[in-house]
């Protein structure tokens, strides 16, 4: 399927850089926007904390961000709170010092430049999982501090992004995917209907999305993980559940922020 392109008449949307726990939570979380803002021209990037460079997921994460138009991977080679064979020898994403991984991901944030970031929510998305947590904490310190010359110094000069949105799920917007979950032993958390500020339709980006999801090919093998879980489904279901992806601005924004595409 060949991915969209926006009228001749529209401006390039906003550079964007995603920031994720894992190599996949960029495309399942936010692999339609990423699309989306790469076909109409923007600069768009992906930094992944855990995992390092050479591992086998490592190489499935670059294959999919090729799909997504998304750069080669940025990865910050921390291990995994789960799997230790994600960076042997290396401390896990949540044994780290806090401003150790804030200085990290403060350097990828300058060296880009980008107008959005995007990560993940304050629960960790539906399964809460300690990596998604950490990462959203990190993200929020690094926004904030890419911005001010007097932090992180030797990270590069400093770029203030307009805008940090949460990826997440609304209790309305869960559907199959609860069931589906709950079927493998996961929890599901979801935040308010109220708690959302923008849902974007990517149904015109869905086969790309999709496309990247199977690029993680040992997740897609697995019983429990998302992308295995997706797999077995009918392609109908599957569309159905990734669509539409939600976010939550969590910066200081306009007014009334587009409640349809992320805007900075």
């Amino acid at each position: 399927m060949a991915t969209p392109a926006p009228p001749p008449s529209e401006p390039a949307p906003p550079s964007l850089l995603g920031v994720f726990a894992h190599p996949d939570d960029e495309s399942l979380l936010a692999g339609g926007v990423l699309a989306q803002h790469a076909a109409g021209g923007a600069r768009t990037a992906v930094v992944t904390a855990t995992w390092a460079p050479g591992s086998p997921r490592a190489g499935e994460l670059a294959d999919a961000l090729a799909v997504l138009g998304a750069g080669t991977p940025r990865l910050l080679g921390y291990n995994d709170a789960r799997n230790r064979e994600a960076a042997p020898g290396r401390p896990r994403l949540v044994d780290v010092p806090l401003d150790e991984a804030v200085g990290r991901l403060v350097a990828h944030i300058r060296d880009v430049r980008p107008d959005i970031v995007v990560g993940h929510d304050a629960l960790g998305q539906l399964t809460g999982h300690p990596d998604h947590v950490r990462a959203h904490q990190i993200t929020l310190l690094a926004v904030e501090a890419a911005g001010l010359a007097h932090l992180h110094p030797d990270a590069g000069p400093p770029w203030q992004p307009a805008a940090l949105y949460a990826a997440t799920h609304p209790e309305s917007g869960v559907g199959l995917l609860g069931p589906l979950l709950e079927g493998v032993g996961k929890s599901v958390l979801a935040v308010p209907d109220s708690y959302v500020t923008t849902s974007v339709d990517v149904t015109p980006w869905a086969g790309v999305k999709w496309r990247a999801i199977l690029a993680h090919r040992s997740e897609t093998e697995r019983e429990r993980a998302l992308p295995g879980i997706l797999a077995r489904l009918p392609e109908a279901d599957r569309i159905q559940i990734i669509r539409t992806e939600h976010f939550t601005r969590l910066t200081p924004g306009p007014a009334k922020s587009h409640p349809t595409r992320l805007a900075i």
